[in-house]
């Protein structure tokens, strides 16, 4: 797997927004460059699941961001909705990866269908263009036959369909664990080392 160094994460309006920014604070931690974009769902999701008003303009946001998690200068961007001359627009400099986490279906039906009417559709186009890793983390329940078509067809173009499913055997004590088991799993997904769980078979069931 190639080397990655840069994440696009994206951030969608599907129930979520914890996976997404405890996401983004783990890629930062590991000394990974972040790209950031969000829809204005994000924005009402965020409120609703977090209570947390997350700025509307990208400057701003990113400000936060970066105080928030003490990004280093330089390691965080966060790009608009319509930002065209951003770098994750264009083949001629993706990121290594992308990660849209949480994932709405209208965002994942867009990807499968080679929309790009924003820039969030733009880079997810772009990752498989370029054959580049894309990580789609969808969140809805139960799932349509719609749904599922159009997982499958993105799973065949080499899309990791990565619905946030916590597992129990963890033993998970709070919201924060059960949050951490699915960034864990995108996080292996990116090859990006963590320390967020306990690996299956290792110290944890040495007596099991």
């Amino acid at each position: 797997m190639t080397k990655i160094d840069t994440v696009t994460v994206a951030l969608t309006g599907a129930s979520g927004l914890p996976y997404g920014l405890r996401l983004i604070e783990c890629l930062l931690r590991a000394g990974k460059r972040v790209w950031v974009m969000y829809s204005q769902a994000a924005q009402v999701v965020a409120k609703q699941e977090m209570n947390l008003t997350l700025p509307s303009r990208p400057e701003a946001f990113q400000q936060w961001l970066q105080e928030r998690y003490q990004a280093a200068d330089g390691q965080l961007a966060v790009f608009g909705r319509e930002a065209w001359f951003a770098p994750p627009a264009s083949g001629s400099n993706p990121a290594d990866a992308m990660v849209i986490c949480p994932c709405s279906m209208g965002t994942l039906a867009a990807v499968a269908h080679g929309m790009s009417d924003n820039l969030i559709e733009r880079a997810a186009d772009v990752m498989l263009k370029e054959q580049r890793k894309l990580v789609l983390v969808p969140r809805e329940a139960p799932l349509s036959a719609i749904h599922l078509e159009n997982m499958l067809k993105l799973a065949r173009l080499g899309v990791c369909i990565l619905p946030p499913s916590p597992g129990f055997y963890t033993h998970p004590q709070t919201v924060a664990d059960m949050v951490d088991f699915v960034v864990a799993r995108i996080l292996d997904q990116l090859a990006v080392p963590h320390q967020l769980l306990p690996r299956w078979g290792g110290a944890h069931h040495a007596g099991e």
